[in-house]
């Protein structure tokens, strides 16, 4: 019982000197230029949330377009004439 106390007691403090030794201020070498580990290079974990993403909202309701009005054409008096050699009387067209 006592072993597994002093075993945990110095994994804490192998811990805390590991996050001590790892947040200390040091000169900013990239991982793939040897900043990291001896002989074997890993690039670094990056733990992130993905990114946000924004979807359109849906439409409110479907209306359909409005049904192009268009007036009836305006009637035309035509007077009386001759065609060929028939009398027309005047007419609306």
């Amino acid at each position: 019982m006592v072993f597994l106390k002093r075993l945990g007691t110095v994994a804490a403090v192998a811990g805390l000197a590991a996050v001590g030794v790892s947040v200390a201020p040091h000169n900013a070498m990239a991982w793939w230029r040897g900043g990291w580990g001896v002989g074997i290079v890993l690039p670094p974990v990056v733990v992130a949330p993905p990114p946000p993403v924004y979807y359109a909202p849906p439409p409110v309701a479907y209306v359909a377009p409005p049904v192009a009005y268009y007036p009836a054409p305006r009637r035309v008096w035509v007077p009386p004439h001759w065609e060929g050699p028939y009398w027309v009387r005047g007419h609306w067209y």
